[in-house]
């Protein structure tokens, strides 16, 4: 999810008279919204037992924003002509919400009494948001944590490199620094226990999942044996992990920490019992070793099934072998207590086995750049790669663009296509890919999308399928990001 603040372009006056709507539209928004809430207080007898939400949503993909608790949908909310929407939350549970219109989707923080207002452009997004109204001090706050992290992200890498001390001593110090300035922000502004709560989270999770992908960067795949040599206490937090919260399930930076710190324990498992001195992220043992780290760590069956699935979803996705592919689903079906997820990835799995090595790719329908309906098979002239985008990921949507245009140059031989995993209008569809001078041949869009997930079991866009002449699949689950891509190309080439 990405945040931002509005960025204005300024043009000579006819810019500023620009400026000069933008803001009354928001202000007889923000009136009318104040109105609103008014009446609404006065009709339940200025109950506080309730929060409103509002919000426009600029080009938009569809008529509707569905607000979730979790994985619990709450409601449907219908835009209006001006592609705004309000909302009045009963009986309101404090705790982190999500809009979703595909294919963006934005959590706010929602306190008895808040009337918060947001807008999202679903071209834009990173450079469109704000949020204005009672409780928009603290969302804007959790929006610049995230912008913050963001940032850190780019040179988190190089950071990396240092040695183990070095880099503890970096990342504790850029904490410090955020946990400071959430203190002075927690006197200045009176804040809830709910809000301190999240916020810390934010900063701490955060540093600890950086630590816990330290020795993946540091060591790499080739030597994370040697992780046994970091120092004793580099681990020192785990002892302070809660792994039951439940104001927290859904808060993505705490999900985040405990999928890459399960990943780790169980990695320190594998090699206990393992010949192998590489990595291998596929692996049977490894991933049942996962399954039972957090079956035997995670009391909270709600957060326990949530990473059972997601592992599940990680290991098929990057796995095509059929017999372990029925051995881990065995263990999974034992172990997980959530049927709808048992359900889910039991489906999965029979997609998976669809698609491993000399299968023929599935018949899906396509739309192409003239707006013309066509089968995935029928559009597979000659040694193909295809791979999968979303503009919501603006980073892999052009990293994997100028990847495939580069290796066309290689490999002229064999077509590159592109396909957008989520649906958005023609317009927005073209327009995203113009942004960028992307040429629109050979990029299609799923006519279904979900359902054409579910077949091509899509978890992750970097997924990639190579696909020979005659529409029979070479590899499932490929990755364009991989040092072994080529070499998969060339075989690709070779049959």
């Amino acid at each position: 999810m990405l945040y931002s603040k509005y960025t204005f372009v300024y043009h000579q006056s006819e810019s500023n008279f620009r400026l000069i709507l933008s803001y009354m539209k928001n202000f007889v928004l923000i009136i009318l919204l104040s109105l609103f809430i008014t009446n609404c207080k006065q009709d339940t007898n200025d109950s506080k037992s309730h929060a409103f939400v509002g919000g426009e949503i600029v080009n938009p993909n569809s008529r509707y924003v569905v607000l979730s608790r979790g994985a619990l949908a709450i409601d449907t909310v219908l835009l209006d002509a001006n592609n705004r929407f309000l909302y009045k939350i009963e009986d309101l549970d404090s705790g982190i919400y999500t809009f979703k219109h595909r294919p963006e989707e934005q959590i706010v923080l929602l306190e008895e009494g808040d009337s918060l207002h947001f807008r999202l452009n679903t071209m834009e997004f990173d450079e469109s948001l704000v949020f204005t109204g009672k409780g928009a001090k603290k969302n804007n706050y959790l929006i610049n944590l995230f912008l913050e992290n963001e940032k850190e992200r780019e040179y988190m890498l190089e950071f990396s490199q240092l040695s183990p001390e070095e880099f503890r001593h970096k990342v504790d110090s850029i904490t410090h620094a955020k946990h400071e300035r959430l203190k002075k922000f927690e006197r200045k502004n009176s804040t809830s226990e709910i809000f301190n709560e999240i916020a810390d989270a934010n900063i701490h999770y955060y540093n600890y999942a950086r630590k816990e992908l330290y020795p993946f960067a540091y060591y790499g795949n080739n030597e994370l044996i040697n992780l046994r040599s970091l120092p004793n206490d580099f681990y020192d937090y785990r002892k302070d992990v809660n792994y039951n919260n439940e104001n927290l399930r859904n808060y993505f930076p705490y999900f985040r920490f405990l999928e890459y710190h399960f990943n780790n324990i169980a990695l320190s498992k594998h090699f206990k019992h393992s010949s192998d001195s590489v990595f291998k992220r596929n692996s049977l043992d490894y991933n049942l070793d996962r399954l039972n780290i957090i079956d035997s760590l995670v009391t909270n069956n709600s957060i326990k099934n949530s990473h059972m699935k997601h592992s599940a979803w990680a290991f098929l996705d990057s796995n095509n072998k059929a017999a372990e592919i029925s051995q881990f689903i065995e263990v999974y079906l034992e172990k997980s207590t959530n049927e709808s997820h048992k359900k889910e990835i039991t489906n999965v799995a029979k997609g998976c086995m669809k698609l491993t090595p000399g299968t023929k790719v599935p018949n899906i329908a396509l739309i192409n750049h003239e707006g013309e309906e066509v089968s995935l098979p029928s559009i597979i002239k000659k040694p193909t790669v295809i791979y999968f985008w979303s503009y919501r990921w603006r980073r892999h949507f052009k990293e994997a663009h100028l990847k495939a245009q580069k290796l066309k140059k290689h490999y002229p031989d064999i077509d590159f296509i592109a396909i957008s995993a989520n649906k958005l209008s023609s317009q927005n569809w073209e327009k995203a890919l113009k942004k960028y001078k992307f040429p629109i041949v050979n990029e299609y869009q799923f006519v279904k999308p979900e359902d054409a997930k579910k077949q091509l079991v899509i978890s992750r866009l970097n997924k990639v399928m190579l696909i020979n002449e005659d529409g029979i699949i070479v590899h499932g689950n490929a990755n364009m990001a991989s040092h072994y891509f080529e070499e998969q190309v060339l075989g690709l080439l070779n049959q």
